[in-house]
């Protein structure tokens, strides 16, 4: 069995390839598998440190900006649909593949059109509640198109092939326990709140999160870990100046990145996040509530209609940037965590 999977731009198109991808090679030890994705793109890093082969196209999305530096990116961009065109036919000449499998991001689409117009068969797995460009496109020529939740599916006609899978999800958060993440992390009976913003950090989130925190240190009723990512070096001095310094109060754990997510996940009640797909598929797995707080600087506004899946099934609560602000996010958080009846139903639909 010969695969290619495509996919990039971000971890969120990445991970679930590279999930698949990995699954595939412990029960199909003699599969071959090559990744496709962009020259220079965060997938040929994260790719060949997963130990797949990794091929590259030149290619790039179009900017939407009405500037002379959007249009000159346009008009490069236009070059390289037809240079990937013709790349992606060298690479499937040449691997020969049995099947190709699309996760999203532009860089999928030049591969996906092209093995489907050479008569191999594609299959595309979309992440999030609102489909990305590439998969709307593709869709009709898809052998099956596997969708993470089922409010996408309004989106595509009756002459597609649908299937509901859900996301991949990596094998240590599902297995994780509570108890013994708890345990691990020495944290006791009192509710345990884990917030993030992202690897970079979120400075809207970052903000709130101060507020939130000094609100906690004044009972210290909560036990919170929080990272505030690469760009928030201001986040412990801003801290310090609402009267906090996190190690007079073991109950916090503030740091820049979660490392040990699985274990943090787990040993969590509420988790307070942005809305990305596997982000939230995460935290369906392990049965968490949730405050949502999806980005607004994405595609389509996806985040929003990834949010909104889980809100209309009563297992989470969200909070849109705009409306951000540490006073509703207080509000907000005690709500949910000063009432067992809402906090257990959150749960239990989450999971």
């Amino acid at each position: 069995m010969k695969i290619i999977f495509a996919g990039g731009g971000t971890a969120g198109h990445i991970n679930p390839a590279l999930a698949v991808a990995g699954y595939v090679k412990e029960h199909m030890p003699d599969a071959q598998i090559l990744y496709v994705g962009a020259v220079g793109g965060m997938e040929e890093r994260l790719v060949k440190q997963a130990g797949f082969d990794f091929r590259g196209i030149k290619i790039s999305g179009f900017s939407r900006q009405l500037s002379i530096s959007g249009i000159k990116k346009n008009i490069l961009t236009a070059k390289r649909i037809l240079t990937s065109s013709i790349e992606s036919k060298n690479i499937i000449n040449e691997f020969k593949p049995d099947i190709c499998v699309g996760t999203g991001g532009y860089v999928s689409g030049p591969i996906l059109r092209k093995a489907a117009k050479m008569g191999v068969p594609i299959i595309i797995h979309e992440q999030n509640a609102y489909p990305g460009v590439t998969t709307k496109m593709l869709a009709h020529k898809a052998t099956w198109v596997m969708l993470a939740v089922s409010q996408a599916r309004k989106y595509f006609d009756d002459k597609c092939n649908i299937i509901i899978t859900g996301n991949p999800i990596r094998k240590e958060i599902i297995t994780a326990s509570k108890k013994e993440a708890r345990e691990k992390l020495k944290l006791d009976d009192r509710p345990v709140i884990l917030s993030f913003g992202g690897s970079l950090g979120a400075r809207k989130i970052n903000e709130a999160m101060i507020d939130l925190i000094a609100d906690t240190a004044k009972t210290d009723a909560f036990q919170h870990i929080h990272a505030y990512g690469q760009y928030g070096h201001w986040f412990l001095p801003s801290l310090k100046e609402k009267g906090v310094t996190p190690f007079e109060h073991p109950n916090l754990d503030i740091r820049e990145y979660i490392n040990d997510m699985p274990i943090c996940l787990a040993a969590a009640d509420l988790v307070i996040c942005r809305a990305g797909a596997i982000t939230l598929s995460e935290i369906q797995a392990q049965g968490k509530a949730a405050i949502l707080i999806p980005s607004p600087n994405v595609a389509e506004n996806h985040q929003y209609h990834n949010a909104m899946a889980l809100v209309n099934k009563n297992a989470a609560s969200i909070i849109e940037e705009k409306d951000l602000t540490g006073e509703v996010l207080i509000k907000k958080t005690k709500e949910i965590l000063k009432d067992p009846t809402v906090l257990k139903e959150y749960q239990e639909n989450s999971h």
